[in-house]
């Protein structure tokens, strides 16, 4: 390994030689490995320091700086040939070392580090080989506790949207960045896509150069000055967005790269030092664990409501006279439960309960289902049986037994003269008061093969006229209220009808379609949320419903 070393250049000590052991100090104070008594200097100026992956300078607070070249920096990675001043004197850094193996590359100011992430994260826990004072230990201790805080708070959280937060609010309180950005890997468009934003300068666009060298080279990068540095300094975002420095490292899980994490700061140079990179390769770690893990919840949630829709798909499709009032119920209960003021996880479960809400009806034959006509008494009762076969359902699957009430009871009625159990009043649990409320609006508006549905005006009335008796006064009142402030028209299978508009081909309802659209154009039913594509026949409009691996 070649001896590294310092060349005093200019001041008393011109000429003088110092080897550089694991680290050297520079200040004012005669203890100092290089002792300079000049009052422009600190007493703890700078402290030049040997690590695994090269060999740096960084300054310790200093009151006039420690410059390389003609640049202030606070920390900066040593090129052969460099010069340092401190004060008035000039220092040579001769005698560049091997570094463990892996390749670095910086251009002759020294202001670039790229290195293999895995080694950062490695030299980050790892013991220093040579003496350290009691400040540098303080300063480990501090970052190690640092992550070991940030990564506590990263583990705890599950979903998606709330973890990049607080992944980025983390970073944040670790570094002094103006700009942060979470970036993952699109596998259907195979690109990087930009999944969370934090700004502190309103200025969010990013260099694309410097996020695709740390993704397609798994590299950590830190520039200290993005417009000088031979890699990036061409980029048209770092010129005209005024990147100055930036870091960025890739999100690896089990040799997969997902993504990346971006900081930068707008017009001031030399912001990050390498501890700071190896801060943000410390928490790219275990976040990406955390993303991952959110990731694989994310696939078994969308596993799950693929099952309730492959469920309720298969009751509409016994009763196709009915097709779209699993949908349309469910959007009603959901307006309804919002104004009521349901937290955001009951509105969740209230979603899966209004699909399944009607369940039970796989069990009613087929003759009474699709009969064209009015039940007799005899059919009618063979017909009330859906919500106990439902809920049997339902409570054979653990997941499901929350779900049960939406299905069992939304038949009964406040006065008690409903079914099965012909319970009243709070008797009756709120979920079932709810569906309720929503089925029975929904049955008066839409047309059945022996009638047509009733106006909302007319629909609307009725459940005013039946609060305290049919309907929870409650529920009918908010239901009531969600109607006259426009929450409800759209989801009115024939509401929008006489619009410019199509029948969804998924759920039946009639959706406005987007002004300006045109055949071809995609656009997402408001009822069922499928994405619909326009199409075009004979001079009249039509839906077609896009397969999920086509958006």
């Amino acid at each position: 390994m070649t001896r590294e070393r310092i060349v005093v250049l200019s001041g008393p000590h011109e000429g003088r030689v110092f080897e550089i052991d694991g680290s050297l100090t520079i200040g004012r104070n005669p203890d100092s490995g290089i002792h300079l008594d000049d009052p422009q200097v600190s007493r703890r100026h700078a402290v030049i320091e040997q690590i695994p992956d090269g060999t740096y300078v960084r300054d310790l607070g200093s009151g006039n700086g420690t410059f390389v070249g003609e640049r202030r920096i606070l920390e900066a990675r040593l090129s052969n040939g460099d010069v340092i001043g401190i004060g008035s004197v000039q220092l040579r850094f001769e005698g560049a070392r091997a570094r463990g193996g892996v390749q670095f590359e910086a251009d002759v100011e020294g202001r670039v580090d790229a290195s293999d992430a895995a080694n950062v994260y490695e030299t980050f826990f790892k013991a220093p080989d040579h003496a350290v004072t009691v400040e540098q230990q303080r300063d480990v201790q501090k970052r190690l506790a640092a992550v070991y805080k940030a990564n506590q708070i990263i583990a705890s959280e599950r979903e998606l949207g709330k973890l990049f937060e607080r992944v980025m609010d983390q970073i944040f309180s670790l570094v002094p960045a103006h700009n942060g950005v979470i970036l993952l890997m699109d596998d259907k468009r195979d690109r990087l896509a930009t999944e969370y934003v934090k700004s502190g300068s309103g200025n969010t666009v990013i260099s694309s150069s410097i996020v695709r060298r740390a993704f397609e080279l798994g590299e950590a990068v830190l520039t200290y000055d993005a417009a000088g540095d031979s890699r990036f300094g061409g980029g048209a975002s770092i010129i005209s967005q005024n990147i100055s420095s930036a870091m960025c490292t890739p999100l690896v899980h089990q040799d997969k790269r997902l993504g990346v994490l971006y900081v930068d700061t707008r017009g001031t140079t030399n912001a990050f030092t390498r501890n700071d990179l190896e801060l943000l390769v410390a928490l790219s770690g275990p976040a990406a664990i955390a993303i991952r893990n959110a990731q694989y919840l994310g696939e078994l949630e969308h596993a799950y409501h693929d099952y309730l829709i492959v469920t309720s798909n298969a009751v509409e499709a016994r009763d196709h006279y009915t097709v779209g009032h699993t949908w349309r119920v469910t959007n009603f209960a959901l307006e309804i439960a919002r104004e009521l003021g349901w937290p955001e996880d009951k509105l969740k479960e209230c979603e899966e309960g209004g699909v399944l809400h009607d369940m039970g009806k796989i069990a009613v034959d087929d003759a009474i289902l699709r009969k064209t006509a009015q039940l007799t008494d005899d059919e009618y009762e063979k017909m009330k049986i859906h919500p106990t076969k439902g809920a049997a359902m339902l409570s054979d699957i653990e997941r499901l037994k929350p779900l049960v009430p939406y299905c069992l009871y939304h038949h009964e009625r406040y006065d008690g003269n409903g079914y099965p159990y012909g319970l009243k009043g709070e008797d009756v649990p709120i979920e079932g008061r709810l569906v309720a409320v929503a089925d029975a609006f929904d049955a008066m508006t839409s047309n059945r093969p022996y009638r047509r549905g009733l106006p909302p005006d007319a629909a609307i009335a009725e459940i005013e006229s039946g609060s305290g008796t049919q309907f929870d006064p409650a529920i009918a009142a908010a239901m009531v209220r969600c109607y006259r402030a426009g929450k409800i028209s759209r989801i009115v299978q024939e509401s929008l009808k006489e619009d410019k508009s199509i029948a969804c081909p998924f759920c039946s309802t009639y959706i406005r379609i987007p002004e300006g659209a045109e055949a071809d154009d995609e656009f997402e039913c408001q009822v069922c949320h499928r994405h619909i594509r326009l199409r075009e026949k004979n001079e009249a409009y039509y839906g077609e419903l896009m397969a999920e691996t086509e958006y």
